[in-house]
């Protein structure tokens, strides 16, 4: 029999560090909620032929989630070459020699003429192809080490919420009981009451018919009955601890199935007839939100 696949969070972080030569490349990846799987990709100019890797190796790792992945490149240890935009320079010259008989203000200064923005142009180091290609391989193997430190972070994250759903799973069907075990109660109560306030509106003045009290209060018992709300919520707990014994990217199933046990919950409520079923109720739609909102994470 195969292994059940292990259940991810989709929340998760991730930060690998590598030397590179005279570089300093650092991937992060942050890792939230999200209906679909959504890639943000931030990249340092030069390497935006690394989006589609990014793209293509993201979904190797995670089905669901909204992934940001940075790549920042430190290039201080790089040795770079200054060079002087001449053309650009020798037009802010002939223009300042061209303004100068025109105004009385002084010539400017060769610090001011420097200090002009691209006059002064900061030379990469030149690559040859290969080199660039090696260079691209080798984050790309770093992209894959964040990739799968994020993807040991969220099974992590998962087998804690397992852990909660299961505790939530089995508060509901507790609360089930408890409300199977008010409903179970509910003919002679509903007697009383209705044998109560019918004597107090006749005032004592007329007797009440025992066989039609009966009728009114199968009717009314009919009207209330929950055990079809029971079942179907004894079914949905069934169903979700098989999914999470099944595994895998199962949040969309989960989340449908929060949703059906919130219909049965509403109509065990509106059903309810005296203030122990309606408590019960109440507390069973509680834990419903929290399973709900625990499941919300499940990739």
């Amino acid at each position: 029999m195969a292994e059940a696949a292990a259940i991810a969070s989709m929340t998760g972080f991730a930060h690998v560090e590598e030397r590179d030569g005279d570089y300093r490349d650092v991937w992060e990846i942050r890792s939230v909620n999200g209906r679909n799987l959504d890639i943000r990709c931030r990249l340092p100019p030069g390497l935006e032929a690394l989006d589609p890797v990014v793209r293509a190796a993201v979904p190797r790792f995670c089905r669901r989630g909204s992934l940001s992945v940075t790549l920042a490149v430190d290039r201080s240890a790089v040795q770079q070459a200054v060079r002087i935009n001449r053309p650009l320079l020798d037009q802010l010259l002939a223009l300042a020699a061209e303004l100068q008989g025109r105004s009385a203000a002084d010539s400017p200064r060769l610090d001011g003429l420097l200090a002009v923005r691209g006059v002064i142009e900061v030379a990469e180091p030149e690559h040859d192809p290969a080199r660039l290609e090696a260079r691209n391989q080798r984050l790309a193997q770093g992209l894959d080490r964040a990739l799968e430190q994020l993807r040991l972070m969220r099974l992590a994250e998962g087998a804690r919420l397992v852990a909660l759903l299961e505790d939530q799973l089995a508060e509901i069907e507790g609360l089930c009981r408890q409300a199977a075990a008010s409903a179970s109660t509910q003919p002679a109560a509903l007697m009383a009451r209705l044998k109560k306030q019918l004597s107090a509106l006749l005032d004592g003045t007329a007797e009440i018919a025992e066989e039609r009290l009966v009728q009114e209060v199968a009717l009314l018992v009919v009207k209330g009955d929950i055990r079809e709300e029971l079942d179907r919520l004894a079914a949905h707990v069934d169903a979700a601890r098989q999914l999470l014994a099944e595994g895998g990217a199962v949040g969309r199933k989960l989340d449908f199935l929060c949703q059906e046990f919130n219909r049965e919950a509403n109509t065990l409520c509106s059903k309810a007839t005296d203030i122990e079923l309606t408590r019960c109720g109440l507390a069973l739609k509680s834990a419903v939100e929290q399973l709900r909102e625990q499941v919300q994470n499940i990739e």
